[in-house]
Formats: C-alpha cells, sequence, structure tokens
C-alpha cells in the first residue's frame, strides 16, 4: 500500500490543506494520506496554537467524510516537542511493508537544514514537496520529489487574524471546522 503523511500545526486545517492532500492522493496514487498533527511543533512560536486535542478534533472533522484520509494522534500521546523521524520511525514500524510517502508543503523548504536526522528520514520515506503559492520551489535536492498543487494562498495565520478582528472566515475552513472555532471560542 501507498500511504502519505501529511504532518502540521494545523492550526486550523483548513481548506487549503485538505486540497494539498487530495491532490497529493491522487497525483502520486495514494491509497490514504494520514494527517498528523503536532503537539508542538519544534520550528514555530507556540504562542498562539489552540490545544493539541483541539486541532487533532478539527482534523477529525474535516476529513470525517474522505475514505481515503485518517488522523493519528501519534504526536499528540508522545507529548512534547514533535520530530518527524520519530513520528516515521513509528510509521514503518505500524505499516512495515508499506511504501510511505511523506508530504510537505513549499513553505518548509527553507528550514530542512535544520531538522533532526534529515538523512535517516530521506532513506526512510519517499519524500514530496508540493509547491504553495509564495514559496517557489528553488535548490530542491534530488532526493526530494515534487509535484505541483493548485494554487490556493490560504494559511492558519490569515484565519486566527481574522478571527482576532471578528471578521469572516467562513470558506477557509471546512463548515463543521468552522463551528467547532465558534463554539470553542478558539482563537480570540
Amino acid at each position: 500500500m501507498k500511504i502519505g503523511v501529511l504532518g502540521g500545526t494545523f492550526n486550523p486545517i483548513h481548506i487549503g490543506h485538505l486540497i494539498l492532500a487530495e491532490e497529493a492522493r491522487e497525483k502520486l496514487k495514494l491509497d490514504k494520506v494520514i494527517f498528523v498533527p503536532t503537539y508542538l511543533p519544534p520550528h514555530k512560536d507556540n504562542s498562539d496554537i489552540a490545544s493539541a486535542r483541539a486541532r487533532f478534533t478539527m482534523v477529525k472533522l474535516a476529513i470525517k467524510d474522505n475514505r481515503y484520509f485518517l488522523v493519528s494522534d501519534i504526536e499528540i500521546k508522545r507529548d512534547g516537542r514533535s520530530y518527524t523521524i520519530d513520528t516515521l520511525k513509528e510509521f514503518k514500524k505500524i505499516y512495515p511493508s508499506d511504501e510511505l510517502y511523506f508530504i510537505i508543503g513549499s513553505d518548509l523548504l527553507k528550514y530542512l537544514d535544520d531538522w533532526k536526522d534529515l538523512d535517516e528520514i530521506i532513506q526512510m520515506v519517499r519524500f514530496v514537496v508540493a509547491t504553495r503559492p509564495g514559496y517557489p520551489l528553488e535548490k530542491i535536492p534530488s532526493h526530494i520529489s515534487t509535484i505541483p498543487i493548485r494554487a490556493v494562498d490560504i494559511s492558519g495565520f490569515e484565519i486566527r487574524k481574522a478571527i482576532k478582528e471578528n471578521k469572516s472566515f467562513r470558506y477557509l475552513v471546512p463548515e463543521t471546522v468552522l463551528k467547532y472555532i465558534k463554539k470553542k471560542g478558539l482563537y480570540q
């Protein structure tokens, strides 16, 4: 089986994430895509991040109608800072005979040199970078594949800012996620 692994903060999950996952699934002929919300992202300021459980719930709500999408709480259960290498080692134990495709957006390329055990990650998975508006694909190492994804210029920062300013963020997130954010008073 070919399994895509899409990690991230998902703060909150939005339609850009969903389009990325669906297009990657289709273009790479993946059998499923597993969303992996981080507990604490290692390269971000954590001051404006919803709780791990809230972000996990939002992902679950966002993907519930797509039979190819799953969400894993593997990093949330681990607690502390989440490192890709640890997550992929666990997935290799769970899916020993499957081919793993680790998918990132081109916005993360600038951080690759800071990743823990990057050489080992590259040996374990097919590393795929998806295009993201404003983050051109430059200086791509040969061990990384690229896939063009429909340009959807949405960010979690933009959504959180709209919420703080009491502006509409409708249609940037799935309706189920919008309702959850409002019900829980997230990002106020």
